[in-house]
C-alpha cells in the first residue's frame, strides 16, 4: 500500500488515527505546519489538494511566498576520514564533491528501487 501523495509540488503521508478514527496527514517537507484529516478514503486526496490549496491561497492573501519542500540544499555529517576520501574520488573523476554525491544519491535510489520492485 502507498501511503503518499503529491500534489503541486507537495507530499503528504497519510496516516490513521485508530483512536480517533480519522486518516489525517500534513505536508512535509515545509516549515509551515499544514495538515488534514478525513474519516474516509474516499476524501482524502480531496482533503490534502484542499489543504495545499488553502496554504497556497493563505501565502498569497499574506503578500508572502510559499515554503518550498526540499530547495535541494542539505548538511551531511559524515566521518572526515570519509570526507577525504569522496573528495579525492570526485576529484579523480574530474567532478565536484557536490556532483559526486548526487551521483551517489542516484545510484543507491536507483539501487533501492530495483531491489523493491523485484522484491515487492
Amino acid at each position: 500500500m502507498n501511503n503518499i501523495l503529491e500534489y503541486k509540488g507537495y507530499y503528504t503521508k497519510v496516516e490513521y488515527s485508530a483512536k480517533d478514527g480519522v486518516l489525517f496527514g500534513r505536508i512535509e517537507g515545509i516549515r509551515d505546519l499544514v495538515n488534514f484529516e478525513c474519516e474516509n478514503l474516499a476524501d482524502v486526496e480531496k482533503e490534502f489538494h484542499n489543504a495545499v490549496d488553502d496554504y497556497l491561497a493563505f501565502c498569497q492573501d499574506l503578500g508572502e511566498a510559499p515554503d518550498k519542500p526540499y530547495k535541494g540544499m542539505f548538511n551531511v555529517r559524515i566521518p572526515p576520514d570519509l570526507h577525504r576520501k569522496a573528495a579525492m574520488a570526485a576529484d579523480k573523476q574530474g567532478e565536484t564533491l557536490n556532483a559526486f554525491v548526487a551521483n551517489a544519491i542516484r545510484g543507491a535510489l536507483a539501487t533501492n528501487q530495483s531491489a523493491r520492485q523485484m522484491n515487492p
